[in-house]
């Protein structure tokens, strides 16, 4: 049994949350930012996500922990 508690601005039910991970999931895959993109292209480069599609078969490759950020700051 899943406990969902009330928290504001969260959503309270269980679809709710589906579609939050929808959501969530559909940025992780567009990445970091429009900008970002078009910098590195700009520079001649692909993305990682564009590197992985050219490397692999359509549908080989199965990303883990999608959804998980992490806490580095110190970029310089």
């Amino acid at each position: 049994m899943t406990v969902l508690d009330d928290t504001p601005g969260e959503p309270a039910d269980a679809r709710g949350r589906v579609a939050e991970l929808h959501e969530i999931r559909a940025k992780a895959v567009a990445g970091p930012s429009e900008k970002a993109t078009e910098s590195q292209h700009a520079k001649g480069k692909l993305t990682a996500r564009e590197r992985i599609e050219l490397l692999l078969d359509a549908g080989s490759f199965k990303e883990v922990e999608q959804l998980r950020r992490h806490r580095a700051t110190g970029f310089g």
